[in-house]
């Protein structure tokens, strides 16, 4: 997993991810250029000098200055490209995040509810090879941030008004609710098939009282009955066995 990937929370992820253009390499290495063509300037030039006399020390002191800059032009050149392919653009289905360093790591984001507009500035090269610079603004009108040189801009602007829609649907989406549980019948409901709340339950699971003919009941009855008795099982009015016992006399009573 990369630095970029442990920098994302709980269900964000990365929707797309680029860089800046490698036209950016030489515009910022460009003292580094400068520097190795000095070298090779010097070099051609101390190439061309007598080796003896006061002409021969000026040869030695542009041998070590042609040394020097071609050390310091490479490196410079180096850490320039190394610092190109560590810098990371990326938009997540939250937020707009810049990833910067090689060693040292430097990260800045912006969270999409936060930001307005992305403003666009391309000139007729940016238009040619396909880079252009992406000021990030918030409802305010103010730059948050600006994206320099930033390969594929019109894809990564149209990214980011992809998902800051999305982000805003999802938001505005009501949450779901459980279905409502269906309210039990009044306690009248039971007495009206001929049993009541209390003592006559216990009576009801032997079928009615010692002795009396257990009573007849219509299906509607007997639903009605159920659904009371399965409430007081649900409140713990009664045992799941007593519910049982009473289920099986009021289905004999059809």
């Amino acid at each position: 997993m990369g630095y970029t990937e442990n920098l994302l929370s709980d269900g964000e992820r990365i929707t797309l991810r680029s860089h800046q253009h490698w036209l950016a390499v030489p515009l910022d290495a460009r003292w580094a250029i400068v520097s190795l063509i000095a070298a090779l300037g010097l070099l051609i030039v101390g190439g061309a000098m007598d080796p003896t006399g006061i002409v021969g020390t000026l040869r030695q002191v542009a041998g070590w200055a042609t040394l020097a800059l071609f050390v310091l032009g490479v490196a410079w050149l180096a850490l320039t490209i190394a610092n190109w392919m560590n810098e990371e653009y990326l938009v997540t289905n939250r937020r707009v995040m810049k990833v910067t360093g090689l060693i040292n790591k430097h990260s800045a984001d912006s969270s999409l509810e936060k930001i307005n507009d992305a403003v666009l500035d391309q000139n007729i090269f940016g238009r040619i090879f396909n880079y252009g610079d992406l000021d990030i603004m918030t409802a305010a009108e103010e730059t948050i941030d600006r994206y320099k040189m930033l390969r594929g801009v019109i894809s990564f602007k149209k990214e980011i008004l992809n998902q800051k829609h999305s982000l805003e649907f999802e938001q505005m989406r009501p949450p779901v609710s459980p279905p409502f549980r269906a309210a039990p019948p009044p306690p009248a409901a039971i007495s009206t098939s001929g049993m009541t709340m209390g003592g006559d339950i216990a009576g009801a699971e032997g079928g009615g009282r010692a002795g009396a003919p257990a009573k007849s009941m219509t299906p509607a009855e007997v639903t009605q009955t159920l659904a009371g008795l399965a409430d007081l099982r649900d409140r713990g009015a009664i045992t799941p066995e007593e519910f049982e016992a009473k289920k099986a006399d009021l289905l004999a009573r059809l």
